[in-house]
């Protein structure tokens, strides 16, 4: 997987140089080029904004400067997608759709927004991490960005991505490792067992239980129901 970033800051993706992301790069697993826009300016100030059109707060990016950046990267294959709080929401679908595509480009706004021309003319897909407005597109950008690598061949071991929360409509069930006891509470014995029928079915319960406390809205009434004999 390939992702082209467009950004003004492209030092906030330190974070992407840690953990599984930066041992899946090492690897060539994942191919992470951050282009900062700003190095597209004409203008000797390095100005990548102006005042909106009609007026109003704020600073609006230049539709030339952002169009720029992207032919810099531009492949037809690529799917150019756009952080945005009036996107649709990330999900596990998505990020499993995700997931099949070679090429990503992500395109990160930031001040009161972009021009509405550029986006119409490059922008595949816009996508929001919540409904909720941040400062910029860089935090979103980097949470698409490790969610989507999780399910690339390779990045994580065999199987890991199998029984996680949302993978199969539920969240993922309790999960204990040692000491055997902490603070009076001992791990559940049929964790120990060594029955792997058993292990399974409390497994099952334990993510119905979880996904009926805490996101109930996910369920049926009939799983609801059945949750609540637990």
């Amino acid at each position: 997987m390939k992702y082209d970033i467009l950004t003004l800051f492209p030092e906030m993706f330190e974070p992407l140089k840690h953990s599984i992301i930066e041992r899946a790069s090492k690897q060539k697993l994942i191919d992470i080029n951050l282009i900062n826009i700003r190095d597209f300016s004409k203008d000797k100030h390095k100005k990548v904004d102006d005042t909106p059109y009609g007026g109003g707060a704020g600073m609006v990016m230049r539709a030339d400067v952002v169009y720029d950046a992207y032919k810099s990267v531009e492949d037809e294959n690529a799917k150019v997608i756009f952080l945005s709080p009036q996107g649709k929401k990330l999900n596990q679908e998505k990020v499993q759709e995700l997931a099949k595509e070679q090429h990503l480009i992500l395109l990160c706004g930031h001040y009161e927004g972009i021009d509405q021309r550029v986006l119409d003319k490059i922008v595949d897909e816009e996508i929001s991490i919540g409904d909720y407005v941040l400062t910029g597109g860089e935090l979103p950008a980097m949470v698409l960005i490790d969610s989507v690598s999780r399910y690339i061949q390779g990045v994580l071991a065999e199987g890991s991505t199998a029984e996680e929360s949302f993978s199969n409509g539920y969240l993922e069930y309790n999960q204990y490792t040692r000491p055997e006891e902490f603070l009076g509470i001992k791990v559940p014995e049929v964790l120990q067992s060594g029955n792997h029928k058993k292990i399974e079915e409390w497994r099952k319960n334990s993510s119905l239980k979880n996904t009926f406390l805490k996101r109930p809205e996910l369920l049926t009434q009939q799983e609801i129901e059945e949750a609540k004999k637990l």
